[in-house]
C-alpha cells in the first residue's frame, strides 16, 4: 500500500480518537543528557519505569501515553514526533506499512536469546492453541525485500517485551462468579442481565474482537477465521452489535485503563473489556473485580517496543540502551505485579518474592497479600490466579489482537458502531 493512500485511511481513525499528543521538541542544549521521547498507553508508560530507566541509564525519557487508538494514529502519521513505540504487536502492519518505524537490529539486542517462544514461534509449549490472527512471530522478522515474517533473519520489526492474554472484567458484587475455562464465557457481554452496565474497549485493532467473540459464544453468528473477518462477516456483526446498542445494551466504550476503572468504580458498568492492570487498580481500590478466564480461549497481545524511522544519532543509541534495559530484570519484575508477563522471565525472578513468583507465573496460592504498581494491595493471601500459570493461560489462547485485511473497512463500522 502506497504511503499517501495509507495515511489517508488511517486519518479516519480520528474520528474515534478523543484526543491527540503534543510532542514538544527536544531541547538538549541546556541538558547534555540524551533525551528520548516514547509514545505508548499508560499500561506501561508510569512514572516508577520511567525514573528507575533514568536512574539506571543515565538519559532523559519523556513519556506520552494515550489511548490505544490515539497512540497508533499520531505515530503513524508522524514519525518524527517519537523515537520509540510502545503498543502491541497488532500496531506493526500500520505502522510498517506507513513507514513509521525501522528495522531494529538483533545483534544489539544483549539478552536476545533468552527471549522465550512465545513471539519467536507464537506458541509457549507444543500444546498450546496457536490462536487466530497475528501471532507475533508471524510480523516479526525483517526479510531483504522489506517484508515481515516467521523466518529468522537479522533484523526485527520489534523487540518483544510485555505480553498477556486479554478477557473481560466482571464486579462479583453484581454477577455470580463463575468458573474459569468452564462456565465463564465471553457471551457474558450480550446477556440481557446485565444490559446497561456492558462497556468494551475503544480500539479497532482490539475491541472488534471482543464482540465478535460474545457474538459468537452466543450462537448468534459464526466466521469462517475469527482473526480475519471478511466485509459480509463485519457487516453481520456491526448488524447485530449496532442493534445492541441501540437498546441501550452497551453503557459505552473506554479508551484508556484509567478511564475503565472509572466506569466501574463509579457503577457505571458491571461488566467490560478489560486489562490486566485495569482489573489490578480495582481490586486494590476494594472492587471485586474478577478477570474472566473464557472458556471459547483469551484474546491474547504482544507488546512490542518499535524504532521510529527519523531516530537517529545519540537518541538511537539511547533507545537501544532502553530496549535492553526493557529485558534486564528490574522492568519485568515491577511490571509483573499488575499481571503482565515480560518476555524473558526468567531474568525477572530474582527481583521478584516467591509469593510473586508462585502467584503470577506459577498460577499458585500467594501466602502473603500482594501489591500492585500503585502500591496498593490487590492480591489477598490465599488467593491463587484466575486462569492458572504462565504455561496454562498462554495454552489457551482463541485469537490474537490483529490488522485484518479488512482493515480500513472495519474502521468504518466501528465508526458506525460509535456513532449509532
Amino acid at each position: 500500500m502506497r504511503r499517501r493512500t495509507f495515511l489517508k485511511q488511517t486519518g479516519s481513525m480520528a474520528a474515534s480518537v478523543a484526543t491527540t499528543l503534543a510532542f514538544p521538541s527536544i531541547v538538549s542544549a541546556v541538558n547534555r543528557k540524551p533525551t528520548i521521547r516514547v509514545v505508548g498507553t499508560h499500561v506501561t508508560l508510569q512514572e516508577e519505569i520511567k525514573r528507575q530507566a533514568e536512574k539506571d541509564l543515565g538519559i532523559n525519557i519523556e513519556f506520552y501515553p494515550g489511548g490505544s487508538a490515539e497512540v497508533l494514529l499520531k505515530a503513524s502519521t508522524n514519525p518524527e514526533s517519537f523515537d520509540l513505540y510502545e503498543q502491541w504487536s497488532n500496531s506493526i502492519k500500520v505502522l510498517w506499512r506507513a513507514g513509521a518505524i525501522k528495522p531494529i537490529q538483533v545483534d544489539r539486542i544483549g539478552n536476545w536469546s533468552e527471549i522465550n517462544s512465545i513471539s519467536k514461534t507464537g506458541r509457549i509449549s507444543e500444546r498450546a492453541q496457536l490462536g487466530a490472527g497475528d501471532a507475533p512471530n508471524k510480523l516479526l522478522y525483517v526479510q531483504s525485500d522489506g517484508t515481515l515474517s516467521q523466518k529468522p533473519s537479522d533484523s526485527v520489526s520489534f523487540v518483544p517485551y510485555v505480553h498477556n492474554v486479554d478477557s473481560f472484567g466482571y464486579n462479583a458484587s453484581f454477577i455470580e462468579p463463575g468458573i474459569p475455562y468452564e462456565t465463564e464465557s465471553w457471551s457474558w457481554l450480550l446477556d440481557k442481565t446485565n444490559s446497561g452496565k456492558v462497556a468494551i474497549v475503544n480500539a479497532p485493532t482490539i475491541g472488534v474482537f471482543d464482540p465478535a467473540l460474545a457474538v459468537k459464544a452466543k450462537g448468534l453468528m459464526t466466521f469462517n477465521d475469527i482473526g480475519n473477518l471478511n466485509r459480509r462477516e463485519l457487516d453481520q456483526l456491526f448488524e447485530i452489535i449496532v442493534e445492541y446498542k441501540r437498546r441501550g445494551h452497551f453503557r459505552g466504550t473506554w479508551s484508556s485503563v484509567p478511564n475503565s476503572v472509572y466506569l466501574m468504580q463509579s457503577g457505571q458498568v458491571n461488566i467490560q473489556s478489560m486489562f490486566s492492570p485495569g482489573v489490578a487498580s480495582l481490586r486494590g481500590n476494594g472492587i471485586r473485580c474478577l478477570y474472566a478466564a473464557p472458556k471459547e480461549g483469551y484474546r491474547a497481545w504482544q507488546g512490542v517496543m518499535c524504532l521510529s524511522s527519523a531516530c537517529e544519532g545519540e537518541r538511537l543509541d539511547a533507545v537501544y540502551q532502553y530496549m535492553n534495559w526493557w529485558l534486564s530484570g528490574w522492568p519485568g519484575a515491577f511490571i509483573a505485579k499488575q499481571g503482565y508477563y515480560i518476555s524473558n522471565p526468567d531474568r525477572s525472578r530474582p527481583f521478584m518474592s516467591e509469593n510473586e513468583w508462585r502467584y503470577w507465573y506459577l498460577g499458585q496460592a500467594t501466602e502473603t497479600n500482594l501489591k500492585g504498581t500503585d502500591a496498593q494491595v490487590s492480591v489477598l493471601a490465599g488467593e491463587t490466579r484466575r486462569g492458572g500459570s504462565y504455561q496454562k493461560r498462554f495454552e489457551n489462547i482463541v485469537v490474537w489482537n490483529s490488522v485484518m485485511d479488512q482493515y480500513e473497512y472495519s474502521l468504518l463500522k466501528w465508526k458506525e458502531f460509535l456513532l449509532a
